[in-house]
This record gives structure tokens, sequence and C-alpha cells, in this order.
């Protein structure tokens, strides 16, 4: 797969879909099918063409969303498709501003040369949203591509959206989760230099910067830790702000279990299995590392009665 940025650099003929695709739901995966199925169909290499920074982001800079993925995470994601061309917007004020007509012909037509376009039927563009699936057929009859417009997916009867992913996510239900998402939901990054709090406590742990304004869970999880020593391994993880100790930062914190190498710079995928607790605050240390063994032993139990 390559990666396609601002400015292009070639023109050709393809096959594409469009959309932010934040947590890459059930939906979005049956977009990504069907643009594989109709690259090989017109024997034209499949886009996928999604936005950076997601434009809700853009609009709301001080109210930004949890985000499900980061690029990179929706790279590794998208790649597992066997997709041709992975195209990133730079979303700013001059494509915000482009019309409906303007962002098809300017950008699918001229660059991407779109002969079938691929969206979901809610999907709008172009400025203040004016674009909609009519509008898209319109300018395919004129600009010489076809338009596949796919009914919505569904769970329990809701539309599937990222943003009942967030909220599941947000009330711990990952059983939710996994419906919306046909996956366990996981967080990627590399191990970075912690402060040593937890080895103190003794419980070392792999610190992640998750480079986020706002994550979509915080509080204590029963995980499992991906990419090292090719391996699938157990752990208690954080997510949030460690109140105990007056942090500024949200960080992801990984106890392994059995576990003591030296990990730093090593990229890991933390999924997450089940949710203890919320964060809390502790008025001492010995009362923090009380409900860390607690902790542990809750997550042990979850692995003993799920062993297989």
């Amino acid at each position: 797969m390559k990666l396609i940025r601002d400015p292009f650099t070639h023109k050709m003929n393809s096959v594409i879909t469009i959309g932010n695709f934040d947590g890459f739901h059930i939906g979005h995966q049956r977009l990504l099918k069907t643009l594989i199925e109709s690259s090989h169909e017109l024997q034209l290499p499949s886009v996928v063409v999604t936005f950076e920074p997601n434009p809700a982001e853009f609009f709301r800079p001080d109210a930004p969303m949890p985000r499900l993925m980061r690029f990179s995470e929706k790279w590794d994601f998208v790649k597992l498709f066997g997709v041709n061309y992975f195209c990133c917007l730079k979303f700013n004020r001059a494509l915000a501003q482009l019309s409906a007509e303007e962002f098809v012909k300017k950008i699918l037509v001229d660059q991407l040369g779109a002969k079938k376009i691929i969206v979901g039927d809610d999907f709008r563009f172009g400025a203040k949203r004016s674009g909609d699936i009519d509008v898209l057929k319109t300018l395919g009859k004129r600009y010489g591509f076809t338009v596949d417009a796919l009914t919505q997916s569904m769970v329990e009867n809701e539309r599937i959206s990222s943003s009942r992913v967030r909220d599941a996510l947000k009330q711990g239900d990952f059983k939710k989760v996994f419906a919306l998402i046909n996956r366990t939901f996981s967080l990627t990054g590399k191990v970075a230099y912690g402060d040593q709090i937890g080895r103190q406590l003794g419980y070392p742990t792999a610190n992640i910067h998750l480079h986020r304004k706002q994550v979509p869970l915080m509080g204590i999880f029963i995980v499992c830790v991906h990419g090292l020593d090719n391996k699938i391994l157990n752990g208690v993880a954080s997510v949030g702000y460690r109140p105990t100790f007056n942090g500024k930062k949200i960080i992801l914190e990984v106890f392994i279990f059995d576990f003591d190498a030296v990990i730093y710079g090593q990229k890991i995928t933390v999924e997450f299995l089940e949710k203890i607790r919320d964060e809390a605050h502790f008025d001492s240390l010995p009362e923090l590392i009380v409900q860390i063994e607690k902790d542990v032993v809750v997550a042990k139990k979850y692995f003993e009665d799920h062993h297989e």
C-alpha cells in the first residue's frame, strides 16, 4: 500500500471510498470489502481517501472528540485489506471551503481519476456538507464515474457509528464494542521512559504516550499486550491522569505479568478486554499498592476463567 499526500505527485484512474474512518467499525469494513471487490472487477487500483485532522477536530479545536484511532493505526488497519493507495488529505480552510463539485472535480476526478466511488448512503461532502448522494450521482454522470451507496450497517436496530463505539467504550461495555467493530478495541504506541513510580511500587509499567487531546476510555482495565517476544502477554492497564500523583497528561501504563525485559522504544499494541474500575485518587501510597494488588488478582482470575 502506498501513501498519497497533498500535493499529488501523479494521476491515475481508480476506485475510491471516502470517509473519516475513525475506529473502522463494521460499516467501514463493508466499504473496504466492497472497494476491493470493485477494484478487482474493474481492474483498477483501490484508493481510501481520508482526512487529517478529522474535520470535527478542525472546526472544534477547543472541544476535540476522543479519537478511536491515530493515523498510524488507520494505516495498519487499511493495509490488512489489500488496498493499493491510502490518500490522506490535509483538512484545512482551503479544503473546507471547496464546494461539493469543486471537491469532486479537483480531487476525485482530476487527481485520482475516479471511475467508481463507494460510500455510505448518509455520505455528505463539500463546504457546509452541501453535497449528498443525489449530488454525487449527478456529478458522476457529468464526470464519468458511478456511485455505489451502501445502506447503513445496524446493530441492535441502531445505525453503527463511531460515536456509538465511543459511547460503548466510555461505559466500559466491551461486548457492545466488539459487536460494533468486530474485534477487540486496542491502542498502539511506543514504550516511553516514565518516572519509574510503578517500579518503586513493585509494579513496573510500560508507559505509552497516546498523543491525543482526549481518549475514548479511562480507568483500569484487563488487557493483552501484542508485539513483544512474538507472544500474547497478559496484564493490567491504567489509562488516565494518575490522580494520586497529580498527573497533567493522559498516559497509558501497562503492568505485564511475569515480564521484566527492557522494552523502551518498542511499538506495542494493548488490547482491552474488560474494565475493572474507574481511576481514583488515593491518600497514600500503601492504599494505592493495596488497590493495585486487588486489580491484579481480578485480572489473573479473569485469565484463569477464560483460559482455553
